[in-house]
């Protein structure tokens, strides 16, 4: 679909409102959902819940992760993820060596392990339930564990990929030839 406004006068200004309403509306997105906003409690890291799960049973955390491995229970499904901090917009990073640690993730009612896809980076609202002890290679780990609420799952970005969001450039170029060729042009992009 392609937009024309006239650029002359006020209809200059009238432009550039409109591309920003688009630009709002397009980067608006929530993550949290409106209804669970008021159960989270934003005081709470994870290195406290991983320092002490009992400590903070019953609570409702935002956390991001990356998707370890996910397997049925016999009445759940169990996700292991790696943490990762929260960015702008509540999307975790993708600096792998930022991660303070390991958690669980259990959904109680059927999620198919197929449809959480190893690697994808993932943001959860979950209530924190205690911790569980399971081998980690060699060793016995202690997983603080939370009960899945609301799982938001980023798209996989890869090199080349247009990330949503507002775009400007300016292109120009040069012929040579029987004469000079010339051009240019202000693109947007949403």
């Amino acid at each position: 679909m392609r937009y024309s406004v006239p650029m002359r006068g006020r209809h200059l200004f009238s432009g550039w409102l409109i591309a920003s309403i688009l630009l709002s509306a397009c980067s608006s997105q929530r993550i949290v959902p409106e209804s669970m906003e008021p159960l989270v409690d934003r005081t709470v890291s994870f290195q406290d819940v991983l320092a002490s799960p009992e400590s903070y049973k019953g609570r409702v955390l935002v956390l991001g992760g990356e998707v370890l491995k996910a397997k049925r229970l016999r009445d759940s499904t169990q996700i292991e993820l790696l943490q990762l901090p929260l960015e702008d917009g509540e999307e975790p990073t993708l600096d792998r060596q930022q991660s303070q640690g390991r958690f669980l993730v259990l959904q109680q009612e059927f999620l198919d392990p197929a449809t959480v896809v190893e690697g994808a980076r993932v943001t959860i609202v979950g209530e924190v339930s205690g911790a569980k002890t399971e081998r980690l290679d060699d060793v016995e780990y202690r997983y603080p564990t939370l009960i899945l609420k609301h799982l938001h799952v980023w798209p996989v970005q890869s090199y080349g990929q247009r990330q949503p969001g507002f775009s400007i450039g300016v292109f120009g170029g040069m012929g040579v030839g029987g004469g000079s060729r010339r051009g240019g042009g202000l693109g947007f992009g949403f």
